[in-house]
């Protein structure tokens, strides 16, 4: 690298480095002038090389993206480095997640963002840093001009730090990504956080997965979405959020004009929930993607959204999987399907679906000319099923992937896969895992291939 003059991307991840071979790699970089990307995840990095790097990058000019991502960082490794941001003008991306870094880490790379002035993605997420790290990062945050992207997913996050992280959205003019996935988070401060973004004008991704939000959180992010209108992203995942919580959204989204993106998966809404989110999609114009994976939506729930997608003209991705659909939800879908032109992925992965929903989705994928994605892993869809659709695949055009894993396939089915592949022009993907196909099957399928083309 010191004398290399054309190697702008250099990634070593997962290469059992430690710190003699950062240490040599620091070196190189005072004086090498192309190098870009050093990439240096999942390694043994750990004290002297941390610190040898961040010597380096006091004077290196090039470098712009440093990923250090699972190594050995501590606090003393991750202050070395926050002193070379306060003189180094090139690196926009420091990627920390994963290592070991506490309070008095995060006190000192927040003290560095209020003089760096080129950093604009830091990621700090799966590290040991609580509500005073949190704090002095959310400090830097009112000053700071040119971050636009914090990861503090997976750290024991509680009230104070998300508190003092909202009341820094209050005024910070550059952040679009906030990532408190994964954190202590409760009701209060997702009411705290709510507050913000009625004011914020800047923030479009909000992640708040794998927290403790139940109902009040997200009727007060919902309230904010009434008048919010920057963010497009609202990732709830893995949080407490049931009937009451999912109507609270469901009126902001009749007259939000900014979410594209609403992750509900695995939360409590039930069909009555599921219900309450149909109604909003007849009005709304901006959602794309609806994630509604594990929330026992049984067919009464589908039957509602299906009605929904037959006047819904914006929705492209609707994610049902491991609920409780089964044929009759399956069957309403498809009946949607054909008049629906927007959709493009539908996910019924782990539902309970039988041949008589297949066949539903087999006649729907006949006319429909936008779904590019079928997801029926784990399903029962049996012979009677892959029959019909392998017959739908001979004169659809549009679909690429059908996931089939898991449905009790056997060698009639494949032989009806195998005839479907002959003609159709567009299926790239076709999953078969965990099916009984045996050798039978497979030669089928083997033939197929050799005049199939996509």
């Amino acid at each position: 690298l010191e004398t290399f003059s054309t190697l702008t991307t250099l990634d070593l991840t997962r290469n059992s480095i430690g710190d003699d071979g950062a240490q040599a790699l620091a070196e190189a970089l005072k004086t090498n002038s192309t190098l870009t990307t050093l990439g240096l995840g999942y390694n043994s990095i750990g004290h002297d090389g941390a610190q040898a790097l961040a010597e380096a990058l006091k004077s290196n000019s090039t470098l712009t993206i440093l990923n250090l991502r699972s190594n050995s960082i501590k606090d003393s490794e991750a202050q070395a480095l926050a002193e070379a941001l306060k003189t180094n003008s090139t690196l926009t991306t420091l990627i920390l997640i994963d290592n070991l870094i506490n309070d008095s880490g995060a006190q000192a790379l927040a003290d560095a963002l209020k003089t760096n002035s080129t950093l604009t993605t830091l990621e700090l997420g799966e590290n040991l840093i609580k509500d005073s790290g949190a704090q002095t990062l959310a400090e830097a945050l009112k000053t700071n001009s040119t971050l636009t992207t914090l990861e503090l997913e997976f750290n024991p996050i509680g009230d104070d730090g998300a508190k003092a992280l909202a009341e820094a959205l209050k005024t910070n003019l550059t952040l679009t990504t906030l990532n408190l996935a994964g954190n202590s988070i409760k009701d209060t401060e997702a009411q705290a956080l709510a507050e913000a973004l009625k004011t914020n004008w800047t923030l479009t991704t909000l992640n708040l997965i794998s927290n403790s939000i139940k109902d009040s959180g997200a009727q007060a992010l919902a309230d904010a979405l009434k008048t919010n209108s920057t963010l497009t992203t609202l990732e709830l995942g893995e949080n407490s959020i049931g009937h009451d919580g999912a109507q609270a959204l469901s009126e902001a989204l009749k007259t939000n004009s900014t979410l594209s993106t609403l992750n509900l998966m695995t939360n409590s809404i039930g069909d009555s929930g599921a219900q309450v989110l149909a109604e909003a999609l007849k009005t709304n114009s901006t959602l794309i993607t609806l994630d509604l994976l594990g929330n026992s939506i049984e067919d009464s729930g589908a039957q509602v959204l299906a009605e929904a997608l037959k006047t819904n003209s914006t929705l492209a991705t609707l994610n049902l999987t491991s609920n409780s659909i089964r044929d009759d939800g399956a069957q309403a879908l498809a009946e949607a399907l054909k008049t629906n032109s927007t959709l493009t992925i539908l996910n019924l992965d782990g539902n309970s679906i039988g041949h008589d929903g297949a066949q539903g989705l087999a006649e729907a994928l006949k006319t429909n000319s936008t779904l590019t994605t079928l997801e029926l892993g784990y399903n029962s869809i049996g012979h009677d099923g892959v029959q019909a659709l392998a017959e739908a695949l001979k004169s659809n055009s549009t679909l690429t992937i059908l996931n089939l894993r898991s449905n009790s396939i056997g060698h009639d089915g494949a032989q009806a896969l195998a005839e479907g592949l002959k003609t159709n022009s567009t299926l790239s993907t076709l999953d078969l895992h965990g099916n009984s196909i045996q050798d039978s099957g497979t030669q089928l399928l083997a033939e197929a291939l050799k005049v199939n083309s996509t």
